[in-house]
């Protein structure tokens, strides 16, 4: 006769293999945000942009093309700011460097210091969108009721595919002054 009473032991085993699971599933977590980095590089998704300047190095400009780039701006939630594109959309030939300015305006009635973080949609483009000059490369320090225009200087590459003729540049402004604070 054999009994279905769990023993100690098998209790012990469990419980390890258990905690063996949880351990695993919050490395897992940990590792996917690296890893999903890593992904969006190598196939050009999430429309991540260089987050430094890029020398200009267009092999000539492709006149037969015209791209029309858009341009977007977002406030995340908690940053006073008035932050908009001068011009909505641009008209380019591939190769060819453009300059388009932003303006920003802090509305607050205390320093604040943002940063924008770009995004290029579709996101496979992303790679073909360079900055050569650009706002979102350094921290932006307004005073209480400050404003600025900031520059973007860029061109879109000649390899961009023929199928693209549309490109929209988001940026989205963060504020960031806690973050500088604590450093």
């Amino acid at each position: 006769m054999t009994s279905d009473k769990p023993t100690p032991q098998s209790h012990t085993t469990t419980v390890k293999k258990l905690m063996f699971v949880v351990v695993g599933m919050f490395a897992f977590g940990f590792a996917l945000v690296p890893l999903y980095d890593v992904f969006c590089d190598i196939t050009g998704l999430n429309g991540k942009t260089n987050d430094e300047a890029v020398a200009y190095t267009a092999d000539g400009i492709d006149t037969s093309r015209t791209v029309t780039v858009q341009f977007i701006t977002h406030n995340a939630k908690q940053i006073p700011w008035k932050f908009k594109p001068l011009i909505q959309q641009i008209k380019v030939h591939p190769g060819e460097q453009k300059v388009v300015k932003f303006y920003a305006k802090n509305q607050a009635t205390q320093a604040i210091v943002g940063q924008a973080v770009p995004s290029v949609s579709p996101g496979i483009a992303a790679g073909y969108f360079q900055k050569i000059e650009c706002f979102c490369f350094e921290r932006q320090p307004l005073q209480a009721d400050e404003e600025v225009e900031m520059a973007l200087q860029f061109y879109v590459d000649v390899d961009l595919p023929k199928d693209i003729s549309t490109l929209t540049l988001s940026y989205t402004l963060y504020d960031i002054s806690e973050k500088i604070a604590s450093l």
